[in-house]
C-alpha cells in the first residue's frame, strides 16, 4: 500500500518542477512553456509529500488529503490557463502541458490508494471525491473556459454533439446486434460442445485481426454486395460508411458475448437444474426460472466488455466515413493540433468510463431482480 502512496507522491512532487502550460499564438505554432508560480509550488510539493507521509501516520486524512490533491490539481488546470491567456489575441491557445497531466496521474494513484487503504481499515472513505464537486464548480462557473480544448469545443459545439451522438448510434447498435445474434447462439451452442468451439474459434478469430484491417476487408464485399443489390444501396449498405463500421463492431462484441454467454450458462450448478426437473418445470422454464437468473451476473458482466470495447472501436469509423468522435481524432492527427486530438479522446474515454459505470449499475440491478423472482 505504501508503494501506492509513494509512487503518487512522487509523480505529484516532479509535476511541480514540470511545465504546467503551453501558450502559443495560435492553434499550430510553437509556443512558451510556462510552470508553477512559486507559491503553488511549494504548495503542491507539501501536499505531495503529505499524502505518503499521512497515510504511514495518519490513515484517517489521507483520504481528504488525496481528493485534495486531485482538486487541486484541476484548480491550477483552470488558473494557469487564465493567467497565460490575459491580454492574448483570440487565436491564442493554453494547451496543459506535462505537468498537468503528471500531477493528475500521480493524484489519480493517490485516490485509488486512498480507496483501498479505506477498505482495508474499513473507514469512511468519502473525501475522497472532494474533487469531483470541486471540477463540477469549476467548470459550471467558466474557470476552464481558457483550457485550448475547452476553446476548440466551443468553436465547434454543433459538429461535437453531432459526432458524440454519431459514436452512441455506433455503439449502441453495434452492441445490440452482437447481443441479438450472439445470446440465442449462446443458448445453442452451450448445449453442444462442438458447436460451441466451432463458434467460439469464429469469434476468437475476428478478434486476431486489427479493427482497421477489419475495416478494410469489409469495403471490398460491402460494396460488391450493394451494387449487385440496388435496394441494399437505397438502404444505406455501401463498401464505406455505417454498414462495414457497425459490421465490424458487431463482429468484434460477439466474443465476450458469446463467451460469457457460454461460460455463465454451462456454470449452472447441475443439482438446481436437477431441483428444477424434480418440480416438474419444463425445459422452457427451466431455463427462464433457474439457468437464465443463475447466469445473468456472469452474462451481463460481458456485455458491458463488449459495450466498453466498442466505445474505443467505433473511434477508428471515422477512417472510413462513418464519423464518431474519432473525427477530432484524426482531425487533430493530420494537422499536428493535440487540442482536437484531445477533444475526441478525451470524451471518448469518459463515455467508456460512464457506459461501464451505467452497465454495471444494470447489472447489480437486474441481478437483484432474478433473485427476488
Amino acid at each position: 500500500m505504501q508503494l501506492i502512496f509513494g509512487l503518487g507522491g512522487v509523480l505529484m512532487l516532479a509535476a511541480c518542477f514540470l511545465p504546467w502550460a503551453l501558450l502559443r499564438p495560435n492553434r499550430l505554432a510553437a509556443g512558451v512553456y510556462l510552470g508553477l508560480p512559486a507559491v503553488w509550488m511549494v504548495a503542491g510539493a507539501l501536499l505531495a509529500l503529505a499524502v505518503p507521509l499521512s497515510a504511514r501516520f495518519l490513515p484517517r486524512l489521507t483520504p481528504v488529503l488525496c481528493g485534495a490533491a486531485l482538486a487541486l490539481g484541476f484548480y491550477l488546470l483552470g488558473a494557469r490557463m487564465t493567467a497565460a491567456m490575459i491580454e492574448q489575441p483570440e487565436f491564442a491557445r493554453a494547451s496543459a502541458s506535462s505537468g498537468v497531466w503528471v500531477w493528475l496521474l500521480g493524484a489519480g494513484i493517490a485516490v485509488y490508494g486512498a480507496g483501498q487503504l479505506a477498505l482495508q481499515q474499513r473507514f469512511w472513505n468519502g473525501l475522497s471525491w472532494l474533487w469531483l464537486p470541486v471540477l463540477a464548480v469549476l467548470a459550471l462557473t467558466g474557470q476552464l473556459n481558457d483550457w485550448s480544448v475547452l476553446r476548440e469545443l466551443d468553436a465547434q459545439q454543433a459538429r461535437f454533439l453531432q459526432e458524440v451522438g454519431q459514436h452512441l448510434k455506433l455503439v449502441l447498435t453495434g452492441l445490440g446486434l452482437a447481443v441479438l445474434i450472439g445470446a440465442p447462439l449462446a443458448v445453442w451452442a452451450s448445449r453442444r460442445p462442438r458447436a460451441a468451439d466451432a463458434v467460439l474459434g469464429f469469434a476468437n478469430g475476428v478478434q486476431t485481426i486489427p479493427s482497421l484491417a477489419l475495416l478494410g476487408l469489409l469495403i471490398a464485399p460491402l460494396g460488391a454486395l450493394a451494387s449487385a443489390l440496388p435496394f441494399l444501396r437505397q438502404v444505406g449498405v455501401s463498401g464505406i460508411g455505417t454498414a462495414p463500421a457497425l459490421t465490424a463492431l458487431t463482429l468484434y462484441a460477439l466474443l465476450p458475448v458469446l463467451r460469457n454467454g457460454l461460460v455463465a450458462l454451462r456454470g449452472v450448478s447441475p443439482g438446481a437444474l436437477d431441483a428444477a426437473r424434480g418440480m416438474g418445470m419444463t425445459d422452457n422454464q427451466r431455463f427462464w426460472r433457474v439457468q437464465l437468473p443463475l447466469a445473468l451476473p456472469v452474462w451481463l458482466a460481458g456485455i458491458r466488455q463488449a459495450a466498453v470495447l466498442l466505445v474505443g472501436v467505433a473511434s477508428i469509423a471515422q477512417l472510413i466515413g462513418a464519423g464518431g468522435l474519432g473525427y477530432f481524432i484524426f482531425s487533430g492527427l493530420q494537422t499536428a493540433a493535440s487540442d482536437l486530438i484531445l477533444l475526441g479522446a478525451i470524451p471518448a474515454a469518459l463515455l467508456a468510463i460512464g457506459v461501464d459505470a451505467l452497465l454495471r449499475g444494470l447489472e447489480v440491478l437486474l441481478a437483484r431482480q432474478w433473485g427476488r423472482g
